[in-house]
């Protein structure tokens, strides 16, 4: 049995995690940090940075209590070094390191997106590549072929506001409380998705997303309304808003799919929780003869299981990182774009 420790801190959670042999979840401890940034509408780069300081060694500590293992039972630890915040992937970069010399073991260099896609390996012990991947979450939108465990080709990605950002920014000018995307899926469930028609931008035959437009539209409608004294429907802009996004998101997904000739198809990050781009996928997929697979809640969201997953696969072929390893907080996803 392989063991690996991962470590994830490149946002707002301070995870650590125990996964044997890439696929078996030992533990999975993670430190959120919600509660603290809520007030503010958004993640404070300086707070969380100095959360991740307080945390990351207990968190540690308790996903290796939870395994029941010990720092000489690893094969290796692995670390998301970007991309993400700055201050907070160095916290976790330094962990890593630290017990890596400490401990003599293998240190292995994690794209936290990539850890996202991995997700789903550990949901789903049947999974294997090759399949088209959609990653969507508060920082990112991408379709990416995995042609491999270790080969990505990155087919396309946001140009601008990434989907879950879009759903925080409008969240917070409704009155709804950070993150905002699990209460425009919730408020969009009583709506009417056709009451109001949002733009949706670069459709066609290409795998880029641009949300920035589409948020402008959003706020248009809201002050406008606003100025006519119209009482405007929460429900209905939030349930019209939220189509426009994952219309998109569904549409490229599905023509990626069949362009790159696979029978698989990935969701993976935060926005792969929403409830009705988990209920059009599955429907279009079906449609066109495709498996779909995504991950439950706790996986979508930012993890260590996840980054121990992808850590496992580059250790399998000798992905080593050297103590040297630095933080890139602008990583990007993919060899090459189609």
């Amino acid at each position: 049995m392989t063991l690996v420790l991962g470590l994830e801190t490149s946002c707002d959670e301070t995870s650590a995690a125990v996964v044997a042999d890439g696929r078996t979840i030992l533990s999975n401890v993670i430190s959120s940090q919600i509660d603290l940034h809520q007030k503010f509408g958004g993640v404070v780069p300086e707070i969380a940075s100095r959360k991740h300081i307080e945390n990351v060694i207990p968190v540690v500590h308790q996903a290796l209590a939870e395994a029941g293992a010990g720092l000489k039972d690893f094969a290796a630890i692995g670390v998301t070094y970007g991309p993400g915040l700055v201050g907070a992937l160095l916290v976790g970069v330094a962990a890593a390191k630290g017990l890596a010399f400490a401990a003599e073991k293998k240190l292995v260099a994690v794209n936290h997106l990539e850890g996202h896609i991995f997700a789903n390996f550990l949901a789903h012990q049947e999974l294997e590549p090759p399949f088209v991947a959609l990653v969507v979450s508060g920082g990112h939108t991408s379709l990416v072929h995995l042609k491999g465990y270790n080969e990505f080709v990155l087919l396309g990605e946001t140009r601008d506001d990434a989907a879950g950002e879009a759903f925080d920014k409008i969240a917070r000018v409704m009155g709804l409380p950070y993150p905002g995307g699990p209460y425009i899926d919730r408020l969009a469930a009583t709506g009417n998705a056709s009451a109001i028609h949002f733009p949706r931008a670069l459709s066609g035959d290409n795998y880029e997303f641009s949300f920035s437009g589409l948020k402008s539209a959003v706020l248009n409608h809201l002050n406008t309304s606003q100025q006519r004294g119209d009482q405007a429907s929460n429900a209905d802009v939030a349930a019209s808003f939220q189509a426009a996004v994952i219309d998109v998101l569904a549409a490229k997904t599905i023509h990626a799919a069949k362009r790159c000739g696979v029978d698989k198809v990935v969701v993976a990050g935060g926005v792969a929780a929403n409830s009705r781009l988990r209920a059009q996928l599955a429907e279009t997929c079906a449609s066109h003869g495709l498996a779909l697979f995504y991950p439950p809640s706790l996986l979508c969201t930012d993890n260590a299981a996840m980054i121990a997953c992808r850590a496992y696969y580059q250790y399998s072929i000798g992905g080593f990182a050297s103590l040297r390893l630095n933080a890139v907080p602008s990583l990007k996803l993919g060899k090459k774009k189609l």
